[in-house]
């Protein structure tokens, strides 16, 4: 068990270092800064803090719940209430979700960069464990916390309080059944071997057994033919002997076996919890698509309003809001500028209570994580209302900071005719922005006149159903344009919208349009076929509505069916809008640029996913979905006595015609191993554009059920066969060691 909880460490410094622990000064303000204790608790997973005051309480989190640890004065928490002598001496512990980041300062800077060092190491070797590590820690926790006495023993009271940890409830006689049966020394608690084979009954998987059972057809063993014809039978997959040879090498924890070249039931199960066996297809989480293509022939993954945490009306203002939607592959982000102080120019929602943040800041945030996650180009939407000194000043942040890789030229000899591909603009930003002139005129050597500054501006606000009479309000409203801030808008030149014909006869491939989601949606149902042919010469992005003020978002998937590229969505809500978001650039290496179908690029396609005629994009298939267990799933709520009735549902987006959601019965007070089989058809007609997405819910009979953790994916992407399931939580982060095991057949329709 020891093994367990260090994860394979025993005896590390750093993990030692951790161990023991030691004061560290919590930041809150220039004035509160506090002597906090923190200590890494024997399960090797939660830190536990604790305040110098006696009767305060002790606080934990888990390194599970750890985003990134930065050394140095990285946040904006250390910026403002330290000073700089001290920035040897900062780092910052940055959580996932809504949590506050922990701004700390050690006694030295020695110390400073241990504690960092340590905690990545601790953060990285937890990431690296495989599926089957993660549950056997996960239950180990539970274990110790279960153990009230700590004496590494546990009495019939512990394992019920574990059965009830594990979010399981059992009633009184089958607790006490089961607690006999592992006494075996009759001594009335468990210890040794007996927890042992207490964990061995809790994990036993019974559909395991009957799959590995009908292919272990070697004294009980699966032989190398008996794996291949698995894998070609049930999860078909082409398989060789060697393949098997491979997989039984690496997975089979029996030395004795392996020797013999044989597979146990426990190496079986090790390898269908390897992430090259589950449901994701494992060539697609590399970049596999043609990334040659002209940039408006791709979704882009894109954020609103990037530079808010929370709401649009007061919510707070953050660099880190361009951290973490850079970290989830976002490739557009958002930028609302207006006057600051000082001369410099500010970020936030204006006429709002949303606090500021330095333009110059966000620009230095966006340099440093723009290409973490994925090499392809970051285009910078600005929604621009400052006067034409601050701009000038917004030019040469942008010039100065991110230096060669802004791109303000186009790229090669001459007028360009085309966009250049997001492989020939690996590494770049691309500004998006209002322009004084068109970018021919740039090559006709055109001189602007000193006083012809002005361009009408842009505004996200107003009503989706007076359109017409917004675009009459915008069109009389002028911007001065900073000259210098106007010639770095090169590939995407902002532009009203005047309809279809209006954009095909007088706009460049490089002038696009903002549309709010009202009126995309009306485009995208009235007019799809002219909407999809008009995607293939510009770039269109969709914004949400100015009444949206919580933040919510709506559904891209109308949208993207339309060909509209840069959908965007306000990445700080967390909604099965954004669940889907993330399915959909999943795949291609999480590169932020999916590659559309051809008959979304084909000037001669008649594809529209309303009416759905006949053409390449039909291809209807039929999906067949079992449900058969769950794995580890976790509490809604943190309370003992709270155990959940899991139900799962399946969906399909896409089309129209293709959307669909079927769901389990509940199962009643078991989130550890429930078991549902059963059993979904789905029919698919345009699977280029389907997405699957599984959803597990605590079933309430008398209020809405309570999400648990969801998986989305696109449906071209879907490995067949007998399948695990990872599961996300509202974030969209991983929950360690919970899952779905499903089989999934797809076939061609009759």
């Amino acid at each position: 068990m020891d093994t367990i909880a260090s994860n394979g460490m025993e005896g590390d410094q750093d993990l030692q270092f951790l161990l023991q622990g030691g004061d560290l000064l919590k930041v809150r303000s220039p004035t509160w800064k506090k002597t906090r204790y923190f200590k890494l608790q024997d399960d090797c997973k939660t830190v536990w803090r604790q305040s110098k005051k006696i009767f305060r309480r002790k606080q934990t989190f888990s390194l599970d719940d750890i985003s990134a640890v930065r050394l140095g004065r990285q946040t904006e928490g250390l910026k403002k209430n330290t000073d700089e002598q001290v920035e040897d001496r900062c780092f910052s512990i940055v959580f996932k979700g809504h949590h506050k980041t922990l701004d700390l300062i050690a006694c030295s800077e020695e110390e400073a960069k241990q504690w960092v060092k340590s905690l990545q190491k601790m953060i990285s070797n937890m990431n690296n464990l495989s599926r089957q590590q993660k549950r056997e820690h996960w239950i180990y926790s539970c274990l110790i916390k279960a153990d009230k006495n700590k004496d590494d023993k546990l009495s019939e009271s512990d394992m019920k309080s574990f059965l009830r940890l594990i979010n399981v409830e059992v009633d009184d006689d089958y607790a006490e059944l089961l607690f006999k049966k592992c006494d075996t020394s009759n001594s009335g608690y468990l210890a040794g071997e007996e927890v042992e084979h207490f964990y061995e009954l809790l994990t036993h998987r019974e559909e395991i057994d009957v799959i590995y059972g009908e292919y272990a057809q070697t004294t009980g063993y699966m032989s190398p033919q008996n794996l291949v014809d698995f894998l070609m039978k049930e999860q078909r997959q082409k398989a060789t002997l060697a393949d098997a040879h491979k997989i039984i090498k690496q997975f089979e924890p029996d030395e004795n076996a392996k020797e013999k070249q044989l597979l146990s039931k426990d190496g079986f199960l090790m390898y269908l919890h390897h992430q090259d066996a589950m449901v994701l297809q494992p060539e697609h989480r590399e970049v596999y698509q043609d990334m040659d293509q002209p940039l408006n022939h791709y979704f882009i993954s894109s954020s609103h309003n990037t530079y808010l945490m929370e709401d649009q009306l007061k919510g707070p203002s953050s660099t880190e809001a361009y951290i973490r939607a850079l970290l989830k592959g976002c490739r557009c982000v958002e930028l609302d500028c207006w006057d600051g102080s000082d001369d410099e120019p500010v970020i936030y929602h204006g006429h709002t209570l949303t606090s500021k943040i330095l333009f110059k800041d966000a620009i230095q945030a966006i340099k440093e994580y723009a290409f973490k996650v994925s090499d392809y180009p970051v285009i910078l939407s600005l929604e621009n209302h400052c006067s034409i000194e601050q701009q000038t000043v917004m030019a040469h942040h942008m010039s100065s900071i991110l230096g060669s890789a802004l791109v303000t030229s186009p790229l090669g000899q001459g007028m360009p005719t085309d966009f250049p591909s997001p492989e020939e603009l690996k590494g770049k930003f691309i500004i998006k922005g209002k322009r004084l002139n068109k970018l021919e005129a740039s090559f006709a050597q055109e001189v602007l006149a000193a006083d012809d500054t002005d361009v009408t501006e842009e505004e996200e606000s107003g009503d989706d159903d007076d359109y017409e009479e917004q675009h009459q309000k915008k069109s009389k409203k002028k911007l001065k344009l900073a000259k210098e801030l106007s010639d770095m808008v090169i590939y995407c030149k902002s532009v009203h919208f005047n309809g279809f014909d209006d954009a095909r006869r007088n706009l460049s491939f490089y002038e696009m349009s903002s549309f709010k989601e009202g009126k995309a949606m009306t485009l995208a149902e009235e007019s799809a076929n002219a909407y999809i042919h008009h995607n293939m010469e510009k770039l269109s992005r969709i914004y949400p509505a100015g009444s949206r003020a919580d933040s919510s978002n709506y559904n891209p998937v109308p949208l993207w069916n339309a060909g509209c590229q840069i959908v965007a969505l306000n990445f700080q809500t967390t909604c099965s809008d954004m669940d889907v978001n993330q399915g959909r650039f999943l795949v291609n290496g999480k590169s932020g640029y999916i590659l559309k179908p051809s008959y979304m690029r084909d000037p001669t396609t008649e594809f529209d996913p309303i009416t759905l005629t006949r053409g390449e994009w039909l291809k209807h298939k039929t999906l067949h979905v079992m449900v058969i267990s769950g794995q580890q799933l976790p509490k809604v709520t943190k309370k003992k006595s709270s155990i959940v009735d899991p139900i799962v549902k399946v969906e399909v987006y896409g089309v129209q015609d293709d959307v669909a959601e079927k769901e389990t019965n509940p199962i009643d007070n078991n989130g550890f191993n429930p078991e549902w089989n059963e059993t979904f058809r789905f029919d698919v007609y345009v699977p280029d554009l389907a997405l699957l997405r599984f959803v597990v819910e605590d079933h309430d009979s008398a209020s809405e059920n309570e999400f648990i953790g969801q998986y989305t994916l696109p449906f071209n992407s879907i490995q067949m066969g007998y399948r695990h399931v990872p599961l996300l939580n509202s974030n969209g982060d991983l929950i360690p060691a919970a899952g779905l095991f499903v089989h999934i057949m797809i076939v061609d329709a009759e």
